[in-house]
């Protein structure tokens, strides 16, 4: 049941996210009162906002249960499916990753600067990498149009993933 739920969960994300990204814009001086625009201004757009921010912990409470479950029957010994749902589980974190970062905020943009600066201890390359995300040497405008548009493309590779991984199940059992 939990993974018709993830289902109904990531079709809900993907419009309603598609909505707001019809008035969202992806710039340091802009997105936080695009975000205000969508919430007081856009008609139901406080609801669709809404919709999507708790929609992402619905999400969450499903595919966590949905994993618990899995490992409650041994479904790890299934090792493509259960290895493309270890790949959906980390796709749909880093998709949440970047979206709290979207409404640009002190707590999105620190989020942002800690989370990403966690992998400058990776030895040799830790610092260049996270120059690479942040497309710079600070969280900045790069920052948040790459993490926009991760935001938009992951949900559809998602979907994919999880049509990958129903096939697989299906072979399986």
């Amino acid at each position: 049941i939990f993974g018709s739920l993830l289902g109904m969960c990531l079709i809900i994300q993907i419009m309603t996210g598609l909505f707001l990204a019809m008035h969202y814009t992806a710039d340091v001086y802009s997105a936080f009162s695009s975000i205000a625009h969508i919430s007081r201004d856009v008609q139901y757009g406080w609801l669709i906002r809404n919709i999507h921010a708790n929609g992402a912990s619905m999400f969450f409470i499903c595919l966590y249960l949905h994993v618990g479950r899995g490992l409650y029957y041994g479904s790890y010994m299934f090792k493509e499916t259960w290895n493309i749902g270890i790949l959906l589980l980390l796709l749909v974190m880093a998709t949440a990753f970047v979206g709290y970062v979207l409404p640009w905020g002190q707590m999105s943009f620190w989020g942002a600067t800690v989370i990403t600066n966690l992998l400058s201890a990776i030895p040799y390359i830790g610092t260049s990498m996270v120059e690479w995300i942040w497309g710079g040497f600070s969280v900045d405008n790069a920052t948040l149009t790459r993490f926009f548009a991760f935001h938009f493309l992951l949900p559809f590779i998602i979907a994919g993933a999880s049509i990958l991984h129903l096939l697989f199940l299906h072979e399986t059992g």
